[in-house]
């Protein structure tokens, strides 16, 4: 055990005392606020005025398009349209709208066409069409005799009121926001186990490459040396993590004091949130507040601590005996799409069908499953999960990085003093043999 501390401190140190460790872990945040206000900045940016020409020949529809800061629609109605193609052409125009004139509606719906040098969106497409079809729609109701604003008046738009068994109000858009919680939770599980996992294949390889790890494994088992490169550089990124949360919730509070919000720094602000709510029912915002109040807080971070150990683990130990087994990260490439699929798949299957159905059994079986459950039951447990499930999910995880850390100890004790040879995924298996 002693030797064990030893090798968790030497890999600790090593990664903090890095330089580009230090960096990343004071310019990330710095890095994030950054793009999120260049986002924001762009967002700000109005688009370049396009012009847009029409062409009508009937008279009826060139009144109907309507300039926005967008598009600004120009009438070229009189002008030969030789002349106004050779405009697009030499970039006069975005575009040419030709509404051609023939005997009746029927015919024009098919006649109509937009000249461009560009393809243009499909919404802009749509929007055109939109406004022609209504027109067209305008006019058959009227020859065919119809009142159109009694029509106008008749359309009925359908408003479903949501509401518990409990009796209590429900709200629209909850189960969006309760993926993007949970999703949150996931993508942070699967970058921590991306980021730090390579680390430890990296580490391995450069001790593997330097010879250094001969040295080692004169004094040490190799099961030593790989639980403590694992434990050691998890310490490094949890210690990472912190960090980023502390400069996260200063950030915080400077831009809330700046901007004059006072962000509950009281005990009560979780009392007062709801007190507010319950005073107001009416307000939707005040609603959301007191429904995300009521998500399971307590059981999401408690599983977020077990998921993130676990899932780390689990993948990391994939990843020592991929260092072990290449002499350098080319190599390794083709043993790291199988273990970064799962990882991908857990998101879909979040994003994709735990928002629909999250206590369907594809969601369900995915949260249970060891290389998926990291992943998709942070995802589901916004939903409220069963104290059961989420049990019997922390457990297979847990069997399932021992059983890999042993098979993996096998490959990282072989692996670890094989050189100058590509290994394949045969020879991996047969190096569980020994």
């Amino acid at each position: 055990m002693s030797k064990l501390l030893l090798i968790i401190k030497r890999e600790f140190i090593a990664k903090v005392r890095n330089k580009s460790f230090i960096v990343m872990t004071f310019l990330s945040p710095l890095l994030f606020v950054g793009i999120g206000v260049f986002v924001g900045y762009l967002s700000t940016m109005k688009a370049e005025l396009k012009t847009i020409a029409i062409h009508d020949e009937t008279g009826q529809f060139v009144n109907e398009f309507k300039s926005d800061e967008e598009y600004k629609y120009v009438n070229v109605s009189q002008v030969d349209l030789k002349v106004l193609k050779d405009s697009i052409v030499n970039e006069s125009y975005e575009g040419l709208l030709i509404i051609p004139k023939v005997e009746d509606n029927t015919q024009l719906q098919k006649k109509i066409q937009f000249v461009s040098n560009e393809s243009p969106s499909v919404s802009f497409i749509e929007d055109l069409e939109d406004i022609i079809a209504k027109k067209i729609t305008s006019e058959n109701f009227q020859k065919a005799g119809l009142d159109t604003l009694a029509i106008k008046n008749a359309k009925a738009t359908v408003a479903i009121n949501l509401e518990k068994a409990s009796g209590e109000e429900a709200l629209k858009g909850l189960n969006e926001i309760k993926i993007i919680i949970g999703g949150a939770f996931g993508y942070l599980i699967m970058m921590f186990i991306v980021l730090y996992g390579n680390m430890v294949m990296r580490s391995v390889i450069e001790e593997k490459t330097s010879r250094i790890i001969e040295v080692i494994i004169s004094s040490v088992k190799p099961f030593q040396l790989m639980m403590g490169k694992i434990i050691g550089t998890s310490l490094a990124g949890i210690l990472q993590f912190l960090i980023w949360a502390l400069l996260g919730l200063t950030a915080m509070f400077v831009v809330s004091s700046m901007l004059g919000v006072h962000m509950g720094a009281s005990g009560g602000a979780q009392v007062q949130a709801m007190q507010a709510a319950q005073n107001a029912s009416g307000s939707q915002i005040q609603m959301y507040v007191k429904e995300l109040w009521n998500l399971p807080i307590a059981t999401l971070l408690i599983s977020f601590i077990f998921y993130f150990i676990g899932g780390y683990f689990l993948y990391s130990s994939f990843y020592a005996s991929i260092g072990a087994a290449v002499d350098n990260e080319t190599d390794s490439q083709q043993f790291l799409l199988p273990i970064i699929m799962p990882l991908i798949l857990g998101v879909y299957i979040g994003f994709f069908t735990v928002i629909n159905d999250p206590h369907g059994t594809i969601a369900t079986v995915f949260s249970m499953i060891p290389l998926t459950s990291p992943i998709v039951m942070m995802m589901r447990i916004p939903f409220g999960v069963p104290l059961w499930q989420i049990i019997v999910s922390m457990v297979l995880l847990f069997v399932t990085f021992l059983g890999v850390v042993w098979f993996a100890a096998k490959i990282y004790r072989v692996g670890i003093l094989m050189y100058g040879k590509k290994p394949t995924w045969k020879e991996l298996i047969r190096w569980l043999k020994y």
